[in-house]
This record gives C-alpha cells, sequence and structure tokens, in this order.
C-alpha cells in the first residue's frame, strides 16, 4: 500500500504552466494541496541535458507526472524522483496528443492496461514513495464501464491504489488535446461508481471543476478531487482549501501579501538565470473578479517580456492596481 498523503486536494498537472515557478506560487496559497509538475517523459530525464526534476523544497507535497511505458526507464526515473525528494510518482494514462500517442505513453495505455500494471509493479519494487495512475474514463471505441473497471482490475494488481480519473473519454484520433478538455462529455458518474465498486482504492475526480462547492458535492462520494484550469485562471480559489479541507486555519496571505511573499523568490530566480515573466506569467489570474484585476494582467503582459525587468514589474503592477482600487472605493462614496 502507498504511504500516506493526504490528497484531498489537488492542481492536476498541466504542461507548459505547472513548472516550479507555479508550484512555488501557489504553495503561497494553500500549504496542503497537492501539486503535481508537468508531465515529463522518461527520455527527458534520462537522456536530456536539461535538470528536468529540480523542484524548491517548499513546493511539498508534490507529486512528479511521468510519462512513458517502458518499465526499465520507469523505474530509472521513479529512484531518481525519490532520490530528488519528491512525494509521490503519477503515471500519465490519460494524454491524447499524438506525440503523446507516438511514445507509446499517455491515454493509449488505456488499451494496455497489462503495461501500466507491469510498470507499476517494477517502480514500486525500487522505491517506497507512491506510484499512482491518472487516467481518462475511456479511449475511442473501448469506453463503456466494462472497459474502464478492467483497467483498473489489472492495474490495481499491479500494485496501484491510488487512481486520479478525468471523468471524461478521450478520442485518440479527430480531437486535438484542447478539444479533448472540453468536447467529450463528464461522466461523473461513473468515476462515483468506481468507488462503490472498488471502496479498498483510492479514487479522486478530475474534469470540470470550477469551485470549491464542486469539489465539496464531489468529495460525498470520492476520496478525493483534482482541479486543473481553474486553479491556473483563478489561483486565489486555493485560499479557503487549507480550512476547508485540511481543518487549518491559518491565517491565510491576501492577495497583496502573496505578491510580496514573490519578491525574494523573483530575485533569488533572476539571480541563476531565469526572466521575470518565466514565474509573472503565472501570477496574471492572482486578481481576478477585483477591482484594477485587469490592469494588474495588462500590466504584467506589456511590462513582463521586456529586457531587463526585474521584482519591480510586480510592485509597479501592485501599485497601479490599488490606485484604481482606491479610486473605485473614492467614487463610492459619492
Amino acid at each position: 500500500m502507498s504511504k500516506a498523503i493526504n490528497r484531498t486536494i489537488s492542481v492536476a498537472p498541466m504542461l507548459d504552466w505547472t513548472d516550479k515557478h507555479c508550484r512555488y506560487f501557489l504553495r503561497q496559497i494553500s500549504q496542503h494541496a497537492l501539486l503535481y509538475t508537468e508531465m515529463v517523459t522518461t527520455g527527458a530525464i534520462i537522456f536530456g541535458k536539461g535538470d528536468y526534476l529540480s523542484f524548491n523544497s517548499e513546493e511539498h507535497p508534490v507529486a512528479l507526472q511521468l510519462g512513458g511505458s517502458d518499465p526499465t526507464d520507469m523505474t530509472k526515473c521513479a529512484v531518481k524522483a525519490q532520490e530528488y525528494g519528491y512525494d509521490e510518482v503519477n503515471i500519465n494514462v490519460g494524454c491524447p496528443s499524438d506525440r503523446v500517442q507516438n511514445g507509446r505513453f499517455g491515454a493509449c495505455l488505456m488499451a494496455e492496461p497489462q503495461v501500466v500494471a507491469t510498470c507499476i509493479r517494477a517502480m514500486q519494487a525500487e522505491v517506497d514513495i507512491p506510484v499512482t495512475v491518472k487516467s481518462r474514463i475511456g479511449i475511442d471505441e473501448m469506453d463503456e464501464y466494462e472497459d474502464l473497471t478492467r483497467f483498473i482490475e489489472t492495474v490495481a494488481h499491479g500494485g496501484c491504489d491510488t487512481f486520479i480519473v478525468h471523468a471524461r473519454k478521450a478520442w485518440l484520433k479527430g480531437l486535438s488535446p484542447k478539444e479533448n478538455r472540453d468536447i467529450p462529455p463528464l461522466l461523473y458518474d461513473r468515476v462515483y461508481h468506481l468507488k462503490e465498486q472498488f471502496p479498498h482504492l483510492h479514487i479522486s475526480l478530475n474534469g470540470g471543476v470550477k469551485t470549491l462547492d464542486d469539489a465539496a458535492l464531489h468529495l460525498q462520494f470520492l476520496d478525493g478531487v483534482m482541479i486543473g484550469r481553474e486553479v491556473y485562471s483563478n489561483p486565489y480559489i486555493l485560499a479557503e482549501v487549507d480550512k476547508r479541507f485540511y481543518g487549518d486555519a491559518h491565517q491565510v496571505k491576501s492577495r497583496v501579501e502573496v505578491v510580496m511573499a514573490m519578491l525574494p523568490y523573483i530575485e533569488q530566480q533572476i539571480a541563476q538565470g531565469a526572466r521575470v515573466w518565466n514565474i509573472a506569467r503565472h501570477m496574471l489570474g492572482l486578481f481576478q473578479g477585483q477591482a484594477g484585476g485587469r490592469i494588474w494582467r495588462r500590466y504584467l503582459s506589456q511590462q513582463g517580456t521586456k529586457t531587463g525587468v526585474g521584482s519591480e514589474l510586480l510592485t509597479d503592477a501592485l501599485d497601479q492596481l490599488l490606485e484604481t482600487q482606491q479610486k473605485a472605493a473614492t467614487f463610492l462614496q459619492y
């Protein structure tokens, strides 16, 4: 059985989005939500020249999402992940892109549950951290509930006890990855039924969760909820997560305090060669729904990509936002 991680609320792995800068930023808002990396392929980790596994210690709990299907390579990468200090390794069995299919990983592996089970077995023999699976509810014509339960049974027999299930099927041909996130209908009942049929497994749901009330509803039937795009576009949604779902009533940073907390990190990262836009782009939605939120986004977008820009990008944008809020408050007094 996997080492216990409280995965009640997690933030989905999102390619080009949930990098280490994004995760550090989100951790300023929630101390407990489980964060996932972007999907990293075994080839990149084993043969790539860059360091694809680095992360900030403040990001814990943090999980590596891994793309691959060769048990030997998957095991090598799981061992590296454990050495780096990751809290979990998650196998991607949900991405439907052509590039991923050509590499024989992602959603196409739903047609090969025994391959996934073999990887799980090999990885768990060498690491102590949990090895989990993120999948769809089906692919192409293999989209009946019986197909899903066959996949879950086979992979669970390989030793996996934790599944994150995106409640949409994936079309491997005919739909783009973006269309696969929107067009196939969400079938939450199928994920609920999985938990009923496999009560000993930890089942989390992903797909279409836009509010914490949505999450609370799903948690009446399931063990966890993974939120994706809504967190990225409106990151301050995480502000109530710790108190509401983890019973932690610590004082949550205000949006302004989050900005100020990011300044030392930005200076540190710039000193190591990062560009401020690499970090600021993840913060565009921080003031979503707030007076001045549009000004914040516009200032970061227009000024953040210029050369020589430092952490003053955030303070200057914040000054403009606060000035707008002050004007709005003065107007309302009259």
